[in-house]
């Protein structure tokens, strides 16, 4: 069965606010740079296998749906590539 490389990125809604985002924001302008806005998500690499691409994007996307990400609060996107 072919394995598959899976990236997951998960970031707050547009609108939602990001705290982390604000706090690291303010910690660089601090520190000197010229920083405008920070967003703050998290990647989750997954190896995996499936029959095809298209089973490994379905898996991907119920994985998703049912714990790494809270649709009230979050967006998400991923890749699948096979190994």
């Amino acid at each position: 069965m072919p394995i598959y490389e899976v990236v997951v990125e998960v970031w707050l809604k547009d609108g939602i606010v990001d705290a982390e985002g604000n706090s690291v924001t303010e910690a660089l302008r601090d520190m000197g740079y010229p920083v405008k806005d920070t967003r703050v998500g998290k990647v989750y690499r997954i190896t995996m296998e499936a029959a095809s691409k298209e089973e490994a994007e379905k898996l991907v996307e119920e994985m998703c749906r049912r714990l790494l990400v809270n649709p009230v609060k979050d967006k998400y996107l991923f890749r699948v590539e096979q190994r």
